[in-house]
């Protein structure tokens, strides 16, 4: 079994898209980006690759490639899930965290939790998504920026 940690956090722009965990959410501002600015479907790459020890997001997506501009990051993801089962790892758990102050994604849960398992092949059940506010501190708490980590746990399946 291997554990992998990602983390990403993106600015937050007027007349911008907030897509997160692949659903566009009603909101006044939206993340900045090469791709979608996604920054949960961002951190669950990253920790997916890095319990592979496959590299991170830069690596496989680079920032400088035009082919990922304005990019949808689940279809990343699912390229990352079809990398891994190449390499004969299964996901376990996906266990995610977004960190802003506003808006408030309770009643967006459901659909992220089935944008991301879907993109994987995974059970609804196997993904967690849940939210915290940093209580007004630093540059999330002002509103500036949203952050997500992520922690997932992959095991090697013996052919």
């Amino acid at each position: 079994m291997r554990i992998g940690q990602g983390y990403d956090i993106h600015r937050l722009e007027t007349g911008r898209k907030l897509i997160l965990g692949g659903v566009d959410i009603p909101f006044d501002k939206g993340l900045v980006g090469h791709s979608d600015g996604d920054a949960l479907t961002h951190a669950v790459i990253d920790a997916l690759l890095g319990a592979a020890c496959l590299g991170d997001i830069g690596v496989h997506y680079p920032p400088s490639e035009q082919a990922y501009a304005g990019a949808n990051s689940v279809n990343l993801l699912k390229k990352v899930g079809m990398l891994l089962v190449q390499r004969n790892y299964r996901i376990i758990n996906i266990d995610s965290i977004l960190i802003a102050e506003k808006p408030k994604f309770s009643k967006f849960y459901e659909l992220m939790r089935a944008n991301l398992s879907g993109a994987l092949k995974i059970g609804i059940e196997q993904v967690s998504i849940k939210a915290k506010t940093m209580e007004g501190l630093g540059e999330i708490g002002a509103g500036q920026a949203i952050a997500a980590q992520a922690i997932v746990l992959i095991e090697l399946v013996l052919k």
